[in-house]
């Protein structure tokens, strides 16, 4: 049974996001989520992050994010991921998650066809050093192949391995360029690409002024501890933008936000 979610700040669409039963207010987040305006393209890729953290900022406890969420997050992470053609994540946060290919509920895969995506979307790994075991979930299933994005000087023993599992692509020659990962992404087919961070990702992708989209879930936990906070890098050489509340759901205790940038069209 999916937990019951509620909305307090309606989309521009208020009408796609409760579903067909009567009950008010109620939200399906599959649905409501592949509902909503992600207008990317190809050439410009729509990039949308979603994190979880703590009332005081922590992402994980205990190493991971899991214990910060529950059956209200994961139904609204599924109908995120319903709309991302691309996952862009960190090596560390593959290693440590123990990330495996997108499984795809029926619901899932209903969405995602509808709105002309592939059955499940591609996984695509920022590494620089590509120092990812050859045996990590990821690359478990014989069907799937992630990409990986690196750079040019990365060692060529591990690219030569990683090749036989994966996509490796250079977006970059000593550090990974986030403009030329997402416009490598866009030149695979991708419009849209969720990130998933970890931190230092998603730092790097704020710092490039990449974000289109910012969902974050507040989880009503004290968490302490030395986690990082959902962006982490240096400091910006520029007034911080201001995004624009789109949408605020509640399910279980925990809030999910939806920001989008200021559009100038």
């Amino acid at each position: 049974m999916e937990p019951q979610i509620t909305s307090l700040v309606p989309s521009a669409e208020p009408s796609s996001l409760v579903d067909e039963d009567p009950t008010p207010g109620v939200i399906v987040p599959v649905s409501a989520v592949a509902a909503e305006d992600r207008p990317g393209t190809t050439e410009r890729p729509w990039l949308f992050g979603n994190m979880v953290s703590s009332l005081d900022g922590g992402t994980a406890i205990g190493g991971v994010s899991g214990p910060l969420g529950g059956a209200a997050d994961f139904a609204v992470f599924r109908g995120i991921r319903a709309s991302a053609d691309a996952i862009l994540v960190g090596a560390s946060t593959v290693i440590e998650e123990q990330y495996r290919p997108p499984q795809t509920a029926p619901d899932t895969l209903a969405a995602r066809r509808a709105a002309g995506r592939e059955d499940r979307a591609e996984i695509a790994v920022v590494t620089r050093s590509l120092n990812l075991p050859i045996d990590l979930p990821l690359f478990s299933d014989p069907t799937y192949r992630p990409v990986i994005l690196t750079v040019k000087s990365a060692p060529t023993e591990q690219r030569a391995a990683l090749e036989a599992v994966a996509d490796v692509v250079n977006a970059g020659e000593e550090d990974v360029d986030m403009s030329a990962a997402l416009k490598a992404l866009g030149t695979r087919g991708h419009r849209t690409v969720l990130s998933e961070g970890g931190p230092t990702i998603n730092g790097q992708l704020i710092a490039a002024d990449l974000f289109d989209e910012w969902n974050l879930s507040l989880s009503p936990m004290l968490a302490a501890g030395g986690s990082k906070r959902p962006a982490v890098g240096p400091e910006l050489s520029s007034e911080p933008e201001r995004y624009e509340l789109a949408r605020l759901w509640t399910g279980e205790g925990l809030l999910f936000g939806r920001w989008i940038r200021p559009r100038t069209d």
